[in-house]
């Protein structure tokens, strides 16, 4: 009898550690479980841009332990470099590294999530990311995308690279007068603004700007930073170059996840993902803010490029046209109005507050090194 007892026991006993086993099965497997993603970006591989996206991509799969790999390919590897919003979307490919400004042909909106001009309001690359991340940014960031645009994508700040330099000259220039007799290279939304302010606007793609010059085509050009624009090589057909610029003084580069993917993403491997961002934003902008002051000291001291001021009439009067025509759109564009106002509204408590809490930044830097 004892035996009989002993032996259902034991029967007993294994079932339910068998039931057991195949209940925690799947929670193994997906603990376990491997994720390959291809992701295109919108610059070339030769670009400092792309190294962004390749430093966030080691990151990914360095916090994983190899359970999320992002596969980096440079603009054209799949589709075309301006088509990847919609390739993402459509899950040609599961994700995209590029610009939310490149979209603003479908919504002028588009150019608030890149910090838009003048920052906006005045704020600046860390205000940006206050009120993306405290004060509803990211949440109005996937609105528009899902429900404006209607898009399958998810979207996440990626790469601050700015503040953009005015551009280069032929001459110099002393005033808004000066500049707006000028042929000027400039592309996207600052184009729309400087053509409003009355300037000599020319539109062109990167590659045309140099052939354009030496033809007598344009006397000046805009295009990003020191680094990047050393490497056009700009320098070899103008010497005046002027910083900063307005038009993009906060520009912020997007990474763009298809939405079905992200959402079979488990927890921990999103968070990773986000993690992984902020890293990738906070250690590429220290890089980035070197290798700029290093390129300005080559351009000055190795190819006689002489490094001006903007002056100061060419950016209140960039602002001022801003101003026109984003309030413009707001009118004829909710969304618009909702991004802008939720910006403004973050931007009218930060920035007064920083500008008192924060010394110009010219004020120990002039003490230290004083200008020459």
């Amino acid at each position: 009898m004892r035996i009989k007892i002993s032996i259902k026991v034991f029967i007993t006993l294994l079932v339910l550690t068998m039931g057991l086993m195949l209940v925690a099965q799947p929670q193994v497997a997906m603990a376990a479980e491997k994720f390959k993603l291809t992701f295109q970006a919108t610059w070339p591989a030769g670009s400092s841009l792309f190294d962004n996206f390749k430093m966030f991509t080691a990151q990914v799969k360095k916090m994983s332990g190899g359970r999320l790999e992002i596969e980096a390919l440079p603009a054209g590897a799949i589709v075309g470099a301006l088509e990847v919003l919609d390739a993402t979307s459509r899950r040609v490919i599961d994700g995209a590294h590029t610009w939310a400004s490149y979209w603003a042909g479908k919504s002028k909106a588009a150019v608030l999530f890149t910090g838009g001009p003048g920052g906006t309001f005045g704020m600046d690359f860390t205000d940006y990311l206050g009120w993306m991340f405290e004060g509803g940014g990211l949440e109005l960031y996937n609105e528009f995308y899902q429900k404006e645009l209607k898009l399958n994508v998810v979207p996440y700040p990626i790469m601050y690279a700015g503040p953009q330099s005015l551009g280069w000259f032929k001459k110099p220039i002393k005033n808004w007068d000066d500049f707006k007799g000028v042929k000027f290279r400039v592309g996207g939304m600052a184009g729309e603004v400087f053509a409003k302010a009355g300037a000599s606007v020319v539109m062109l793609a990167g590659g045309e700007i140099l052939p354009a010059a030496e033809r007598g085509v344009i006397d000046a050009a805009e295009w990003v930073t020191a680094g990047e624009d050393m490497k056009m090589g700009f320098h070899e057909i103008w010497k005046n170059y002027y910083m900063p610029g307005m038009h993009e003084s906060t520009t912020v580069a997007e990474l763009l996840f298809n939405k079905d993917v992200w959402d079979k993403l488990p927890e921990d491997l999103q968070a990773i993902v986000e993690g992984a961002a902020i890293y990738t934003i906070i250690r590429w902008q220290a890089w980035f803010n070197k290798y700029n002051a290093e390129a300005m000291k080559i351009l000055r001291e190795k190819h006689g490029v002489t490094i001006r001021k903007t002056p100061v009439d060419i950016l209140y009067k960039f602002l001022e046209t801003w101003d026109e025509i984003a309030a413009e759109e707001a009118k004829k564009n909710p969304f618009f109005k909702k991004v802008w106002d939720s910006q403004r509204k973050f931007a009218s408590v930060v920035v007064p507050g920083r500008r008192f809490m924060f010394p110009p930044y010219s004020f120990a830097a002039d003490y230290y090194w004083p200008k020459k």
